[in-house]
């Protein structure tokens, strides 16, 4: 012992507190298994929460459609180059596309389009050329 009457910052002994640890991981039946190696963490089990409303139709279209894209039925097949079609919504088109194969009336098909060539006169309906028809079935 010194006989220096500077007080010391350290507690008296046996007051000293614990050294700072990390908590330790819980054992025992209480813990809650973690997912097994290589498998992604379990959803949660609360339900998702609802979605809410809308307060009013959407103003616009949800569904984005190309311009250059068809669908609907064939009214008028056949050898081509000409064919009738017909969409969902009653509209119908004249459909001008050389060498595209034969197409039988009331296929269901997508056909991707471009601006009619002036000459062509295929019936009734808006003139539209034919770059490629897919039928759907």
């Amino acid at each position: 012992m010194t006989d220096d009457p500077t007080p010391t910052t350290d507690p008296p002994a046996g007051t000293r507190p614990p050294a700072h640890r990390p908590p330790a991981p819980p054992t025992g039946r209480a813990a809650t298994p973690g997912p097994p190696a290589g498998r992604p963490a379990p959803l949660s089990a609360a339900p998702p929460p609802a979605p809410r409303r809308p307060a009013a139709p959407p103003r616009h279209p949800t569904d984005r459609r190309r311009p250059d894209r068809l669908a609907g039925r064939i009214t008028r097949g056949g050898d081509g180059p000409c064919y009738g079609l017909v969409t969902d919504d009653g509209h119908e088109y004249a459909l001008h596309g050389p060498g595209l194969g034969t197409v039988a009336a009331g296929s269901t098909v997508v056909v991707t389009v471009d601006p009619a060539a002036p000459a062509a006169a295929c019936g009734p309906g808006t003139p539209v050329g034919v770059v490629r028809i897919s039928v759907v079935r």
